[in-house]
């Protein structure tokens, strides 16, 4: 299975749930935005983020190439579980075609090493 690397370092963000989406989130090149009726999550490019904003930062993400059909079943797990055996944490992102994976820059290379060896191949 082939993985693009996105060229952005990201931050994940925590607003509180009744948070209006700010308007700067729509200048990031890669978005999501995950409400709930605990919090209103955004992950976006970093640079964007204000310095007073509660966020993770520093994280870069790849995405699976290709359009995944819904039947599929285990790629997260085939990607989770061989970084988690090396202690790399990541955050999951699906949306309708594909999924995206965040890692910690710090984690980075190590992880696309683990992968490679666990059969997936970058672009």
């Amino acid at each position: 299975m082939k993985l693009q690397e996105l060229s952005e370092i990201l931050a994940v963000c925590r607003l509180e749930p009744q948070s209006e989406i700010p308007a700067w989130v729509n200048k990031s090149r890669f978005f999501s935005i995950t409400k709930t009726s605990d919090e209103l999550s955004i992950v976006c490019e970093q640079a964007l983020v204000p310095a007073d904003m509660k966020a993770e930062t520093d994280w870069k993400c790849f995405r699976v190439v290709g359009t995944l059909d819904f039947s599929l079943t285990g790629i997260l797990a085939a990607i989770a579980n061989p970084l988690a055996q090396e202690k790399i944490s990541i955050f999951a992102i699906s949306t309708f075609d594909t999924d995206f994976v965040l890692i910690k820059s710090a984690t980075w290379e190590p992880a696309k090493r683990v992968l490679h060896k666990a059969g997936f191949n970058f672009e």
